[in-house]
């Protein structure tokens, strides 16, 4: 399938360094409620690459689930393909695509585990499905029908009826904390926009930001 001639031309919007935010994180915030404001499926959806132990990369759409100036968090299974090769690599990609609005945000960061206090009070505001889904799914390993997720999700479901659900010790949180932001505004001729921000540190302050702009 040729498709060299399928393309789009992107003239909505721009990005000028001198009306972004000094502070990435208030930036992305920025964009986050504009993708929120446009009613986009799922702002809150981002790509993670990670590096398995034969340095190969793979990706993976995961929820975004609250963010600050301390870092991005998402929640998994800590037994899962993307869990181990954190153990073994930490240093991560996220990449949120709000195609819509001809615009992607790329951050790179180092994942560590939040506490397991953070990861309770997250879990118990899950609805109850999702709480039993966490239980059910041992992720990332083989299963060989459908029927078999779907009986132990009734089993657990009678064992914890009328009850609280625990969390379960191998599911938790992940915080990214971000080394390096992308900000990328598509332009007409592929002369698009990029605006980077890199970590700037001075004898006043450890956590300023450096922006600059980079060729297309």
């Amino acid at each position: 399938m040729d498709l060299s001639d399928l393309r789009q031309e992107y003239a909505d919007r721009e990005l000028d360094i001198d009306h972004t935010r000094e502070d990435p994180y208030q930036q992305f915030e920025h964009w986050y409620q504009e993708a929120e404001k446009a009613e986009l499926l799922e702002p809150n959806a981002m790509v993670l690459g990670t590096i398995g132990e034969n340095h190969c990369p793979a990706q993976r759409t995961v929820l975004l689930k609250y963010f600050d100036s301390d870092g991005f968090v998402f929640f998994t299974n800590y037994a899962s393909r993307k869990a181990k090769h954190l153990e073994s690599n930490p240093h991560v990609s996220l990449l949120f695509q709000w195609l819509p609005l001809q615009r992607q945000v790329e951050i790179s960061g180092v994942a560590t585990k939040v506490s397991a206090a953070e990861t309770m009070k997250y879990f118990l505001s899950r609805p109850r499905g999702s709480q039993l889904g966490a239980w059910v799914s041992r992720q990332s390993e083989v299963v060989s029908h459908r029927s078999l997720l779907d009986a132990k999700l009734k089993e657990l479901t009678d064992k914890f009826r009328g009850g609280e659900i625990p969390v379960p010790s191998f599911w938790g949180g992940y915080r990214v904390r971000a080394e390096r932001f992308e900000f990328w505004q598509g332009r007409p001729s592929r002369l698009h926009d990029r605006i980077c921000y890199e970590p700037l540190k001075t004898e006043t302050a450890d956590a300023s930001w450096q922006r600059c702009r980079l060729s297309p």
